[in-house]
């Protein structure tokens, strides 16, 4: 196999279609809980979780 092969990956391109990025969603989540945890830490109040999606 070359680099040509490894850089397109139809499995995965056609699980994210039907599923979704999962890889992405658990970054975008985790990223989230580093900055709450973060706040909390700090000693802030935690945000609500309809404040989050504004």
């Amino acid at each position: 196999m070359n680099s040509n092969e490894n850089d397109h990956l139809p499995v995965y391109d056609s699980l994210v279609r039907e599923r979704g990025d999962v890889v992405e969603e658990a970054r975008v989540v985790s990223e989230q809980m580093q900055h709450q945890a973060r706040r909390a830490l700090a000693g802030h109040e935690p945000v609500p979780p309809e404040a989050r999606r504004a």
